[in-house]
């Protein structure tokens, strides 16, 4: 076992986070005791983040204290691993689906850390005063237009924050090849950011890559 980020470990192929909540699982998740840690399993084909990690991205920023904007929460299983990450910062969580949010309530009514917003990620300025200025986004939007939804809330980005995006091809144009798509994604993009590191997330999730990048 070792801790290859904060409160990140892994040991083989097996992901986990630090839990944030002792005792508390949030999707039927294993649970291990290490050094004195409680750790929870994390599942890399429930969790897009898990996965990028689990193909070989080895520069996750997050930090204890870190404040984070996170587009399409759903029913919270990432945003909880997020959470037992920055276990002193804020994610500010947006979700429009009223069914997940009141899932993910369960997720935002235990951990301090958690924020839930209930509404349009495409309409930023509905939550403006909600939010603070964020160290991070991270953007997991199955919306035809996903990059002008990220265009939309960096506002919320401090200087030089990272943005986490996940491309995923179907949900854009379901005929083309998703490796144009994923091209023409990642010039857009360059436009506002900096690419940091793309990464394909196959075999975890078919037709998805996630784009990691720096505002310029």
């Amino acid at each position: 076992m070792e801790e290859i980020f904060t409160n990140v470990f892994i040991d083989g192929d097996k992901l986990y986070t630090k839990n944030l909540i002792k005792g508390e699982r949030v999707y039927g998740e294993k649970l291990i005791d290490f050094k004195g840690k409680e750790l929870r399993e994390w599942n890399p084909r429930r969790s897009k983040l898990a996965a990028a990690i689990m193909k070989g991205y080895k520069d996750l920023p997050f930090k204890k204290d870190s404040k984070i904007l996170y587009l399409g929460a759903a029913t919270g299983t990432t945003v909880s691993h997020v959470s037992d990450i920055v276990e002193n910062g804020k994610i500010f969580s947006v979700e429009i689906s009223e069914r997940s949010m009141r899932q993910f309530l369960k997720i935002s009514e235990v951990r301090d850390n958690v924020y839930p917003i209930l509404e349009d990620a495409s309409r930023p300025n509905l939550y403006s005063g909600l939010i603070e200025q964020v160290d991070f986004i991270y953007q997991d939007v199955a919306q035809k237009h996903q990059q002008e939804i990220l265009t939309k809330n960096s506002v919320y980005l401090k200087k030089n924050g990272i943005v986490f995006y996940c491309v995923k091809a179907r949900s854009i144009d379901s005929v083309r090849l998703p490796e144009e798509i994923f091209e023409e994604e990642i010039k857009a993009l360059e436009k506002k950011f900096k690419i940091l590191d793309t990464i394909n997330l196959s075999p975890y999730e078919k037709d998805h890559i996630m784009i990691i990048g720096m505002l310029r």
